[in-house]
């Protein structure tokens, strides 16, 4: 969050501040959708270098290749939600803890 200071001295200047949902006119249910990939994201990338993988190997027990995985971790609207899911259950990850990264991610 920006502090209040500075966001009173950037409006005064003519600025707008606001979210990125803002900004790019996302609904509601668009904005939650990017949330939900961003948390599966972060999640995956958390639990694979946890487990000592690099994106290699991941990318080997899933049948992808390294650039995807990289461009899962990062995020990027190309990959499935279906592909991250799967990537978390083949890092062990349980329903119960594709819940808990969504909800607290």
């Amino acid at each position: 969050m920006m502090r209040a200071e500075k966001r009173k001295r950037l409006e005064a200047k003519g600025w707008k501040v606001g979210s990125v949902k803002d900004f790019l006119g996302l609904s509601d249910q668009e904005a939650a959708y990017i949330e939900l990939r961003l948390k599966l994201a972060r999640g995956l990338k958390a639990r694979r270098r946890a487990r000592g993988l690099s994106q290699n190997e991941l990318a080997k027990a899933v049948q992808s290749s390294q650039s995807r995985v990289a461009k899962m971790e990062a995020g990027d609207p190309t990959v499935s939600l279906d592909l991250l899911v799967r990537s978390l259950l083949a890092l062990g990850a349980s329903a119960r803890d594709l819940g808990q990264m969504i909800a607290h991610g």
